[in-house]
């Protein structure tokens, strides 16, 4: 069975905030960051809703379009949330 990897992005309460993570495990990574788990960026931001994610099945890939995807500009962000997920909704419980 091949493992698949993710690039995701998340936002806040008021879609003003972006944030471009990537993962193996992606129901998992998004449950720890709308609990907090963790200490950093989206916990004091307050970055817990999922508007994007691709999948791939290979790791260096993954990491290599995250990388592209935050190297973008926010309209580029913007753009393929748009094409992705026009209504902005959060997209944790259809994962």
């Amino acid at each position: 069975m091949a493992r698949q990897f993710y690039v995701y992005i998340l936002t806040n309460k008021n879609n003003k905030v972006l944030y471009t993570g990537v993962t193996n495990d992606l129901k998992r990574r998004i449950y720890e960051h709308k609990t907090d788990v963790h200490e950093g960026f989206t916990k004091r931001y307050r970055v817990h809703k999922l508007v994007y994610f691709e999948t791939g099945e290979d790791a260096y890939g993954a990491i290599s379009r995250e990388k592209q995807i935050k190297g973008g500009s926010r309209q580029d962000k913007l753009n393929l949330i748009h094409g992705f997920n026009p209504d902005w909704k959060d997209l944790y419980d259809e994962i």
